[in-house]
């Protein structure tokens, strides 16, 4: 008894016959056509990453971060260093922006909510900035080619903004704050977690000791150096790792998975900022 053969051919190859279809949208892929999902096979078009994308050369890769493969970590840098360059020329200009833009308790309990976010543009001598903008180049280009860059942008800003909100609760009442380091802390989180997920390959226990122990080491310098407001360093650090923990939850295996990075971004974000609002 002749058995009936499956007909159905591939919808981007029709000479060839398959069995094969996206799990999808239900289309017949060949065996070239088939990408791995989370759950079954898809085609090339349903695997295809929704949203805009930015196509980096082997040969931009291959040469290090730059603001061809990190545009936001390096428009960053520009903005922070510029601010900074001009404060530095004028004292003058560097205490309005301190006046006009530094975290300052009392001012943001009076509405000035916006200043756990600018006071992240602002830094107190040079070591200070080029501590953290040094950090940030070493953190950052990665993390955004991995995660995109919109999603990594809200990532610096709502851990800079849950850094200055845990200052604002929990810090001195009149004490004024500037500085980057809930930004980079929110970073490291995120680093710290991606480590903590790769902790049973050889890879993953390396980076994870090795940022454990950098850990260690920034948590106990505000016991040496003086006016280092640690409690927005552990802000930012809560922000990045429960960020990193939403993108990894909700957008790991997602062929729309930097949509889904971005509104979990966003929707930290506009927590941290409505709890400083109405709290």
């Amino acid at each position: 008894m002749d058995k009936r053969l499956d007909t159905t051919t591939c919808y981007r190859h029709p000479d060839r016959v398959t069995r094969l279809h996206c799990s999808r949208c239900g289309k017949p892929i060949c065996a070239e056509c088939s990408h791995d999902a989370a759950v079954g096979q898809q085609c090339p078009d349903c695997a295809r990453p929704e949203g805009r994308h930015r196509v980096v050369t082997a040969r931009e890769a291959l040469a290090g971060p730059s603001f061809a493969t990190a545009p936001v970590t390096f428009t960053i840098i520009s903005i922070t260093v510029a601010v900074f360059a001009l404060g530095f020329l004028s004292t003058d200009l560097d205490n309005e922006l301190v006046r006009r833009f530094a975290s300052f308790n009392p001012l943001i309990a009076d509405g000035e909510s916006w200043r756990i976010l600018t006071s992240a543009f602002l830094h107190g001598g040079l070591m200070h900035i080029l501590f953290n903008m040094y950090a940030l180049y070493l953190f950052g280009p990665r993390l955004e080619r991995e995660a995109g860059s919109v999603p990594f942008a809200l990532l610096y800003f709502a851990a800079a903004a849950g850094g200055g909100a845990a200052s604002y609760f929990f810090g001195p009442w009149n004490v004024i704050s500037v500085g980057a380091s809930g930004a980079i802390f929110g970073l490291f989180g995120a680093w710290i977690y991606v480590a903590f997920l790769l902790r049973h390959t050889a890879q993953g226990r390396a980076m994870f000791n090795q940022l454990g122990l950098l850990l260690v080491i920034n948590l106990a310098l505000p016991f040496i150096v003086p006016n280092i407001d640690w409690r927005a360093h552990m802000g930012g650090l809560a922000t990045g790792i429960v960020i990193a923990a939403g993108w990894n939850q909700f957008a790991s295996g997602r062929p729309d998975a930097v949509r889904i990075r971005t509104m979990v971004g966003a929707t930290v974000f506009a927590a941290i900022l409505a709890l400083v609002l109405f709290v």
